[in-house]
């Protein structure tokens, strides 16, 4: 009897934790320009390059790892997961893979998730082709689809050319697979998560929560982002990746 008791007892310890493990909240950060605001679009759509470093060094200093879509299954195994994610795919994101480069230790390997809208690709404020290329083969930064015309996915019907052939172009570009697709304006319904399925592994919305495994239908397309603004301090940003 006692055997058998020690050995529940060896259960309960092993499984406890577990359970505990996978029902970590895990942040998901939407960020869209990375620059200076100079009087052009949303000022809340900005982050200053400093306070983005600042940021950064936060999440480095209190033992965050940053990941990309890439390694999900590495949300049980590594401590403080994070993912890091920009909209639009702005010229002004290089100003992330250079705060990247930079914080970049041997102990810190900070990466982050361009959503970039195909058809925009190259246009004078938006990344070209050869800064992907590059930002892919850095390892710091994964590229992913934020469809091909940025439309409001609940009112069209085009979805083979917002979806596949957006994926299908980043991934010609890139020569990396594209599994990840931020829906525009975080609008999805049924239909669209239907469509996603066919060429993503993950769908993106702009629900203001962390992450956290419920295991409920279609969870890995309904994943909550929490938006990074001009004026979020350091004191909020703490807050918000410590699930205050």
């Amino acid at each position: 009897m006692k055997k058998y008791a020690l050995l529940f007892l060896c259960l309960l310890i092993l499984i406890v934790p577990s359970q505990a493990f996978a029902e970590r909240k895990v942040p998901i950060l939407i960020y869209h320009s990375i620059d200076e605001f100079t009087g052009h679009g949303s000022k809340e759509l900005y982050v200053t390059p400093k306070n983005f470093e600042e940021q950064m060094i936060y999440l480095r200093d209190h033992g965050y790892t940053l990941l990309t879509f890439e390694r999900w299954q590495d949300i049980d195994k590594v401590n403080k997961p994070i993912f890091i994610t920009f909209d639009d795919g702005y010229k002004n994101n290089l100003n992330v893979f250079t705060t990247f480069q930079k914080l970049k230790t041997d102990q810190f390997h900070p990466s982050g998730t361009f959503f970039v809208i195909s058809d925009f690709i190259g246009r004078s404020n938006r990344l070209s082709k050869s800064d992907l290329k590059m930002l892919a083969i850095s390892g710091l930064i994964s590229i992913q689809s934020h469809t091909a015309t940025h439309p409001d996915l609940t009112k069209i019907k085009n979805y083979e050319y917002e979806l596949k052939e957006s994926s299908d172009k980043i991934q010609q570009i890139t020569g990396k697979p594209v599994i990840a697709l931020a829906y525009p304006y975080g609008k999805y319904n049924d239909k669209v998560i239907a469509e996603t399925k066919k060429s993503y592994q993950f769908g993106l919305t702009t629900i203001p929560e962390p992450f956290y495994e419920k295991g409920t239908k279609n969870e890995r397309y309904l994943l909550p982002r929490i938006y990074v603004k001009y004026s979020t301090t350091i004191e909020e940003f703490a807050k918000i990746v410590d699930g205050l």
